[in-house]
């Protein structure tokens, strides 16, 4: 009989939920994924590219800060040493050379010079043209000093105004002069003025930006004209690369340097006394981008932050969407449990006259053959031999039919029992031949032929035997009552397919019109007559063939006929485990 199936030992609910279990937690896990991967991505890009602009324009803004604080601080000192220069030219042109060389004439000129300028000049003398010292008024005993040989005054002697290098000199103190050129008697003199060194340091020195800005003054050479903050390293090769840099007018130039601590420093330079000397502001880049890595600090916290309420929230809604899908998932499942189970009392319900007339042949024999059996006893011709043997065959008749009905009943038992979910090996041909027994009678009363054409040596099929009972049976039921003329033809197929089992029932019916064909597998959808037909067997056939993971098509031509194909893969225990 077409229900021996042989049980592999492990039940359909169990696996089906486990896989939609599994099925579900991934799905979650691929929504959460995905959700968290493209929530952190567009914050990760909106924060790189709204840092990369900030830090363009902060790193930019800086570099014009600082350049222009450069260049205002360098025409500071330009402006004090054409002062300088201004004071000592002012008075070689309000006096002569002769005037300069009468006694107490020079104390006076440092005398107002001290008066207007405090602080600033220390002493001034008038040299001759063979670089002796003619005149002096000042602190040191210079009065007879010669300069012929000092490189300053080789270079002073040829122009009319110069500034010299910080050098020792004779009163071995660092200092620098300021002269400016005297014609006596057509030879050209110096009147000279020492500029007090603590003065202009001091003026340099106090060019302070943040915590560690400082600045200095080189000369060509690449020697400090100033005095430098100690903790400031500055290694020979930057020295070497500032003095070479050309300069396109008063702009300065700033650029990064490596010290050989390894700290980051950036330098600002600009020329000095049309660029003889240079003037270097150096500062720490940390100090100076001190804004900008605050807020790179910041935006790295506001942005873990934002990660991580991200991660909770996408956590937090993923999970909840997934309970609530889980549910609506279990629920549907409920639903077409309760629609298979409503399908199949319908179902039952069309063969019930067909089962009762095939039952009531038999049942009527066995009453007919019990009464004669009855009719021997009164009469006593069971005492005969021939009357034994009637009996005998009445018994047998009786026996025959009873088990007809047995096996009439069990089939419709076998369907009618509560469907049951247990994946079974499924023998396709054993199961149809049961429900084309089943649907016999109620073909035969319609007058339509129900043929067979199975494929030999079909393999077995995993999948519920009791579902895949269903899904045949209403097909069968539906041919049935698609046909409306005498000779009615039935032909139910079975034959493998590309690792598939594929079922086919086809009738030569009225045939189902196309814009129909669309919505037949919709719930509660029927083109029978009212009280026919539930609308339930397609929906519920493509339901559970759908969770086989098979498919389910139709061909039909009005007047023709229909095809339902039932596609179902071919598995094994083996691989349903896997």
């Amino acid at each position: 009989m077409a229900g021996e199936t042989r049980s592999v030992g492990f039940s359909r609910k169990t696996e089906v939920e486990a896989q939609q279990d599994m099925t579900g937690i991934s799905l979650g896990r691929r929504m959460m994924f995905m959700s968290i991967l493209v929530s952190l991505t567009a914050l990760f890009l909106s924060t790189w590219v709204l840092y990369s602009f900030f830090d363009s324009a902060y790193s930019e803004k800086v570099s014009d800060y600082l350049k222009a604080f450069v260049e205002r601080n360098a025409r500071d000192i330009d402006v004090y040493l054409t002062e300088r220069q201004a004071n000592i030219r002012m008075v070689t042109i309000s006096s002569s050379a002769e005037e300069l060389l009468q006694p107490r004439s020079m104390d006076v000129h440092l005398e107002n010079l001290k008066a207007v300028y405090p602080g600033i000049f220390d002493d001034i003398g008038l040299i001759d043209q063979q670089g002796n010292q003619v005149a002096y008024a000042g602190p040191y005993k210079l009065g007879e000093a010669n300069y012929a040989d000092a490189e300053w005054f080789r270079q002073a002697i040829k122009k009319k105004t110069f500034i010299s290098n910080v050098f020792l000199g004779i009163r071995r103190i660092p200092h620098f002069i300021v002269t400016s050129q005297i014609m006596h008697q057509g030879k050209p003199w110096l009147l000279r003025a020492t500029i007090n060194f603590a003065d202009f340091n001091a003026l340099v020195k106090g060019i302070r930006i943040g915590e560690t800005g400082a600045a200095f003054v080189i000369n060509r050479e690449g020697h400090f004209q100033t005095q430098r903050r100690s903790d400031i390293a500055i290694d020979p090769d930057i020295i070497k690369l500032l003095v070479n840099t050309p300069y396109t007018g008063t702009s300065p130039v700033l650029r990064e340097h490596t010290a050989s601590n390894g700290k980051q420093y950036l330098l600002v330079t600009a020329p000095l006394k049309s660029s003889n000397w240079i003037l270097v502001v150096q500062q720490l880049k940390s100090d100076a981008l001190v804004t900008l890595y605050n807020a790179r600090i910041a935006g790295l916290a506001i942005t873990i932050f934002g990660a991580l309420c991200i991660v909770i929230t996408v956590t937090y809604l993923s999970t909840r969407m997934l309970r609530k899908l889980c549910t609506a998932e279990k629920t549907q499942e409920v639903m077409q449990k309760q629609m298979v189970e409503t399908g199949k009392l319908a179902a039952i319900g069309e063969l019930a006259a067909g089962i009762a007339h095939e039952i009531n042949n038999p049942v009527a024999i066995m009453i007919e053959s019990a009464g004669w059996i009855q009719d021997l006893i009164k009469l006593g011709d069971y005492k005969k031999e021939e009357g034994m043997k009637e009996i005998n065959d009445s018994l047998s008749e009786i026996n025959i039919q009873g088990r007809r009905c047995k096996e009439i009943t069990h089939k419709l038992l076998s369907f009618a029992r509560r469907t049951d979910p247990r994946v079974n090996e499924v023998d396709v041909i054993d199961l149809l031949q049961e429900m084309i027994s089943l649907t016999a009678q109620k073909a035969r009363f319609n007058n339509i032929t129900v043929e067979k054409e199975f494929e030999p040596g079909l393999p077995a099929i995993m999948a519920s035997s009791t579902e895949l009972q269903q899904v045949v049976l209403n097909l069968i039921n539906n041919a049935i009552d698609a046909i409306e003329k005498d000779s009615g033809r039935i032909v139910v197929r079975a034959k493998s397919q590309d690792d598939h089992i594929v079922i086919d029932v086809e009738d030569n019916g009225q045939g189902i019109a196309p814009a129909n064909l669309a919505r037949i597998f919709e719930p509660f959808y029927t083109t029978k007559p009212v009280g026919k037909g539930t609308g339930l067997g397609l929906a519920i056939c493509f339901g559970v063939v759908n969770k086989m993971g098979g498919e389910i098509t139709v061909e039909s031509e009005v007047n023709v006929g229909t095809v339902f194909h039932v596609s179902i893969p071919i598995s094994t225990k083996e691989q349903r485990n896997s």
